[in-house]
């Protein structure tokens, strides 16, 4: 199995900053990319950006680029994800997944994705 396990989500004022860590563990995975998705209360889980393991390419949302940036520590088999200027509209419960061969059209789609995390909670307060 693969394990993926979130953490530095919190509580945050408008314009402030958070970085998100996604530590992957459990068997090997080729051709594959990690991705950072949020779910906002009421609303359908959506990507934020995505990372190619090999080659370290990424991908971001268009309403969090120039504030969001991926990036990887592959010796520490970790992805993050660091957040600036943060507004309450970024508010949601993050996700980070991993996923292997996915197209390029495809990368921005959470059912490509076959491994998941449990998540972690970013409030911005207005």
């Amino acid at each position: 199995q693969v394990q993926l396990v979130e953490s530095g989500g919190g509580y945050v004022q408008t314009g402030g900053s958070l970085r998100l860590s996604c530590v992957i563990s459990g068997r090997t995975l080729t051709n594959y990319a990690v991705g950072w998705f949020r779910q906002a209360s009421g609303k359908e889980r959506e990507f934020v950006a995505t990372i190619r393991w090999t080659g370290g390419s990424t991908r971001h949302q268009d309403s969090v680029r120039g504030r969001f940036t991926i990036s990887k520590e592959s010796a520490k088999n970790t992805v993050y994800l660091q957040m600036n200027s943060l507004k309450p509209e970024d508010t949601a419960r993050y996700y980070c997944a991993a996923g292997q061969g996915i197209i390029f059209s495809d990368y921005v789609r959470p059912s490509r994705y076959n491994y998941w995390g449990q998540g972690t909670q970013v409030t911005v307060s207005s």
